[in-house]
């Protein structure tokens, strides 16, 4: 079968849920090395392909967001509908998580004195930065976690949704940007090109970095360019998916490509950043029958993602010494249970509200 990406975009009957449940995993997975022996070194996936399960799993969020957020923009056409419908997915449920760190995790294992613990500033710091993202992460809490491996981090995960709610901005000011380029060129620029350009320039200076550092670091990352360069990937997937053909013949290639790849690992470097988002999306549009149930079930990664941390520094916490595939799977349960809850009590009722906006703004 060969079919352009842009024949799937009419039906929501697709393998993302399950794809973004699967990297939440490998993050919580990848973590449990981190957290458990406070290195990554010994991590099964790093040890193989030069990166983590974990790595690998944040690369699936961006590519997949830039996607479907998108697709949400520009179908819409309309800012406040698509800022609103944005917030709705990513606030309340962090909003309730932070409280869980500051007023459960954090007042049970602080070693502070509890009143001092909350009037300790940083306590409200980390509310409020978290809350907001834009500028940043805040991952202490005082007197938490400060004797285990990973010491005193309360919320490591949370270091990518400031990235993420830039990319968000980013798209919408891209889209103002390059539409006006192009009417002011009279139409003589090509749009999807533009759109194509960002991504690959970003990659590039990544990619370039990787083998040898150039950039100011004391400025900016070339990490910074990484994320946000898959989040454009993922949008430039969107751009140019009637042109996107989705076919067996080419993701086997692409798989059997990877596999060659692992002969070494910076091979496998270059191979995997040029061919995931093919992977991604074939996965994602392409694979039918039982594995769709996985919808019907709901959507538990972003839940999995903002609870897993905090949970894996609780069970350490309570059991220290204990292994990372025991740490992996004890973790797993609990934050599983939160997740769920978490969806269905907070996320999903969220959601009902995205229709309702008080301005009506085109772009």
């Amino acid at each position: 079968m060969r079919k352009p990406l842009v024949h799937f975009l009419a039906s929501r009957d697709n393998n993302f849920n399950l794809i973004r449940f699967i990297a939440a995993f490998g993050v919580l997975f990848s973590h449990s090395f981190s957290l458990a022996i406070g290195s990554s070194d010994t991590e099964p996936f790093k040890l193989l392909f030069g990166m983590s399960f974990g790595q690998i799993a944040v690369d699936i969020f961006f590519i997949s967001s830039g996607f479907l957020i998108a697709n949400s923009l520009f179908v819409k056409k309309n800012l406040a509908n698509f800022l609103w419908a944005r917030f709705l997915r990513i606030y309340p449920g962090l909003f309730v998580a932070l409280l869980f760190c500051v007023f459960f995790v954090g007042v049970y294992f602080t070693t502070y004195p509890l009143e001092e613990y909350l009037m300790d500033t940083q306590t409200y710091i980390f509310l409020a930065k978290n809350a907001v993202l834009f500028w940043g992460e805040e991952v202490r809490l005082p007197g938490v976690f400060e004797s285990l491996p990973w010491a005193g981090v309360v919320n490591g995960s949370l270091w990518t949704l400031p990235f993420e709610v830039r990319a968000y901005c980013m798209l919408v000011f891209c889209s103002i940007v390059i539409h006006r380029v192009i009417v002011w060129s009279k139409h003589t620029l090509n749009e999807r090109l533009l759109y194509l350009l960002i991504p690959l320039l970003g990659m590039l200076i990544y990619i370039s970095d990787y083998f040898y550092t150039f950039l100011p670091i004391s400025y900016f990352s070339s990490e910074d360019f990484r994320l946000y360069s898959l989040f454009f990937i993922g949008t430039a997937c969107y751009i140019f998916k009637d042109g996107l053909v989705l076919s067996k013949h080419i993701f086997y290639a692409v798989v059997v490509s990877l596999l060659i790849s692992t002969i070494h690992i910076d091979l496998f470097f270059i191979v995997y950043n040029v061919v995931i988002f093919y992977v991604i999306f074939y996965i994602a549009y392409i694979p039918k029958g039982l594995i769709r149930k996985f919808n019907q079930y709901g959507d538990y990664s972003y839940g999995i993602y903002i609870y897993a941390w905090p949970i894996q520094q609780s069970v350490i916490a309570f059991m220290p010494g204990i292994s990372p595939l025991k740490l992996c799977l004890y973790s797993f349960l609990i934050t599983a249970l939160l997740s769920y809850l978490s969806w269905h009590c907070i996320e999903k009722k969220a959601l009902m509200f995205k229709g309702r906006v008080l301005f009506k703004s085109k772009i």
